[in-house]
């Protein structure tokens, strides 16, 4: 699902992530900053030098295409071909944020000699990337050949490297799944003023219900040493998710 496919890649991704932090940090005896960043070079600013610690994402790259892709350099199924477009579409979108932080030496801040280096960006531009990926993720097909995947549906482009691919359409999450452990959304409380992913538009359908409740309220401090508060009533919305009427859940509303 296009789910599985977020999770590939966000994991390779992290793995790029964390390796090349790694080796910038001197925390690997395998790898340390990028040795090919020496010597002087040019940009659309002028001359500069090379100079600090770059990040060595290459070897990061290298790495993680080794250790993440391992289980499905051994399968020669659709799922494995999915998972590895995935996982390198994960790679690529943290070499997508290197980007080239520089500092200038001169008399009074002047920049006569700029000194550079290579370094990746947070890794929340990196999540936020490959989460627009998965809402725009492109259902493919196997080909006859066995050798790649085509688009589902012939009015969508055909997915590039940057893209993230499932072949199965995602499962109801509202739906209780024994198989899997999940108890989906049906009866959860969920919040109808927030947008985050606690939102009941995003969870589930809704019922909404008054509740009273009895709360301590017009608490006061006596000396010395109580809290003495009285019992308030109050009446409140209750928001929870509806259950599917096809699997007999029944919600406790």
């Amino acid at each position: 699902s296009r789910e599985s496919a977020f999770v590939h890649a966000i994991s390779s991704a992290g793995v790029v992530f964390a390796i090349t932090r790694a080796c910038s940090q001197g925390e690997l005896k395998s790898c340390s900053c990028d040795p090919k960043k020496k010597g002087s070079a040019k940009d659309s600013k002028g001359q500069f030098d090379w100079g600090g610690c770059s990040d060595n994402i290459d070897y990061g790259v290298k790495f993680a295409r080794a250790f993440v892709d391992a289980k499905e350099r051994k399968g020669k199924d659709a799922r494995a071909l999915m998972n590895l477009h995935n996982n390198r579409a994960g790679r690529k979108a943290v070499k997508r944020f290197l980007k080239q932080e520089c500092k200038c030496h001169g008399v009074s801040g002047s920049c006569t000699l700029r000194t550079c280096w290579l370094a990746m960006a947070d890794f929340r531009k990196t999540g936020d990337y490959l989460w627009k990926k998965y809402n725009g993720a492109i259902q493919v097909v196997m080909n006859q050949d066995g050798t790649g995947f085509t688009v589902a549906n012939k009015r969508f482009k055909k997915p590039t490297k940057n893209d993230l691919v499932y072949f199965e359409s995602s499962p109801d999450y509202c739906i209780r799944d024994r198989d899997v452990g999940s108890l989906g959304t049906a009866g959860r409380v969920c919040n109808q003023t927030s947008r985050g992913m606690d939102s009941c538009e995003v969870m589930c359908c809704y019922d909404t219900s008054r509740v009273s409740r009895m709360t301590k309220c017009e608490c006061k401090f006596h000396w010395c040493c109580a809290v003495r508060c009285q019992d308030c009533l109050e009446v409140v919305d209750v928001h929870t998710c509806k259950a599917p009427k096809s699997t007999g859940w029944i919600s406790r509303t």
